[in-house]
């Protein structure tokens, strides 16, 4: 978890590997990114919850939706589908059992 350059408080997931694999929106209080944060490790093993896109581009992607329907995390682009489900496989397997690292 850290602060942004726009003052709102963030989230990333890494894998094991340092690599980033999924980004949350912004949020303007601290206690609402910690919200975001245990929505991921509760959604992350539903596969359900994952909504496979295409950018403007034409390269896959993922968000990963609570079950309300929000948005609580967004991954990067891909350049094959099959790279795309890689990524969400490593979700799947990381967020659960992540460790908050505050960085704010």
């Amino acid at each position: 978890m850290y602060t942004g350059k726009d003052n709102q408080y963030r989230f990333r997931l890494k894998a094991r590997n340092g690599e980033i694999i999924l980004k949350s929106e912004g949020y303007t209080a601290k206690s609402n990114c910690e919200k975001g944060i245990e929505s991921v490790k509760k959604n992350a093993p539903l596969n359900t919850q994952y909504e496979r896109l295409i950018s403007s581009q034409g390269d896959p992607y993922f968000n990963l939706r609570a079950r309300n329907g929000e948005i609580i995390g967004t991954s990067e682009t891909y350049s094959a589908s099959a790279a795309m489900e890689v990524g969400i496989a490593s979700v799947k397997l990381n967020a659960p059992l992540a460790v908050t690292h505050d960085l704010t």
